[in-house]
């Protein structure tokens, strides 16, 4: 991914402004949420993290109970830089990270060093 595409997302400061569902929740999420030692290590376990990449919908169940904790790491860390793009309002970047390599499901989460190179990824998962 190139750092001028990872540039053009939304802060979390500006995602959650422009939230239309879940809002409050998400925000009671992130409110509550008190990150310790050991939670600032998830950073660092893959290399050094320096921009995560978030694709999600407000609307998603899963995002709202994944994304506050990631949101939470990233404000923690000043060096971490985080931006968050819609899935249905970027189907060319959501279709480079498909679950199964067909499926969009959301939430995605994509951790990347300070060359933009990636370390790690999530992508949501059911059971089954």
């Amino acid at each position: 991914m190139a750092m001028t595409r990872f540039e053009q997302g939304m802060t979390a400061a500006q995602y959650l402004d422009a939230m239309d569902l879940n809002k409050d929740r998400f925000v009671r999420a992130l409110e509550a949420i008190t990150l310790g030692p050991e939670d600032m290590k998830v950073l660092e376990r893959f290399g050094t993290t320096r921009k995560i990449l978030v694709i999600t919908e407000d609307w998603c169940g899963t995002s709202l109970s994944a994304l506050p904790y990631v949101f939470k790491l990233a404000e923690a860390d000043p060096r971490v830089e985080l931006r968050v793009f819609r899935r249905d309002e970027n189907p060319e970047l959501m279709d480079r990270y498909l679950k199964d390599g067909r499926y969009r499901s959301i939430p995605v989460v994509v951790f990347f060093d300070e060359a933009m190179t990636e370390l790690a990824r999530f992508i949501e998962r059911r059971p089954g």
